[in-house]
């Protein structure tokens, strides 16, 4: 308990900094037209692709979250599964009504809306609580503890699939403007995980 102070807490505002930067961007670049439809994949307008995209992050999130709540949560490798094929299934809805590249975006979005929600509503408050049970000399909630493990752990696997869809923006030929662009934006996400369990190993 004595080394963890400021340091520690740091990086909570590291992800919120980084999820509204990212937030700003998507609504300059893609929610104020431009880069968010492509006439040739459907003919909705601006407002309903908007509402899409806004959907995608909170929807998305709640569903993820939802899942990792229930009794689901305690079988890791069946809601893993569950949540890669609703990722495929995003990616394939996504890829249908908004442009390509503004699907891979969202999809990108989704992962960094989880990831920075991880940290504020459950890695952080566990181990604040854990920690002032040290501090107390109680003992800790192992629960909580590896609830929080878990959401690190996630995290963790989508760190890699996020840097994907963001450098895939960049080659549009072989990613987004593809044919099959949602299946090669599912292909990206389980490569991107499975590189991350061999790079970091959690």
């Amino acid at each position: 308990p004595n080394m963890l102070p400021g340091k520690f807490y740091w990086f909570r505002w590291e992800a919120l900094i980084t999820w509204i930067s990212g937030f700003l961007l998507l609504g300059l670049l893609y929610y104020s037209g431009g880069l968010l439809l492509d006439d040739s994949v459907s003919n909705i307008g601006l407002g309903t692709g908007v509402a899409i995209g806004l959907a995608t992050l909170f929807v998305g999130f709640s569903v993820y979250e939802g899942i990792w709540m229930s009794p689901l949560g305690r079988s890791p490798r069946l809601a893993a599964t569950i949540c890669y094929f609703l990722v495929v299934a995003l990616a394939y809805g996504l890829t249908h009504v908004l442009s390509g590249r503004a699907a891979y975006i969202h999809v990108g979005a989704l992962f960094g809306t989880i990831m920075a929600a991880n940290v504020w509503m459950r890695i952080l408050p566990a181990t604040r609580k854990m920690l002032n049970a040290v501090r107390e000399g109680k003992p800790h909630d192992a629960e909580l503890a590896e609830r929080a493990k878990g959401r690190t752990i996630h995290n963790t696997y989508m760190t890699i699939p996020l840097i994907f869809l963001m450098i895939s923006n960049h080659f549009p030929t072989a990613t987004y403007g593809a044919n099959y662009n949602w299946l090669i934006l599912s292909v990206l996400v389980l490569v991107g995980a499975v590189a991350a369990k061999f790079v970091y190993k959690p």
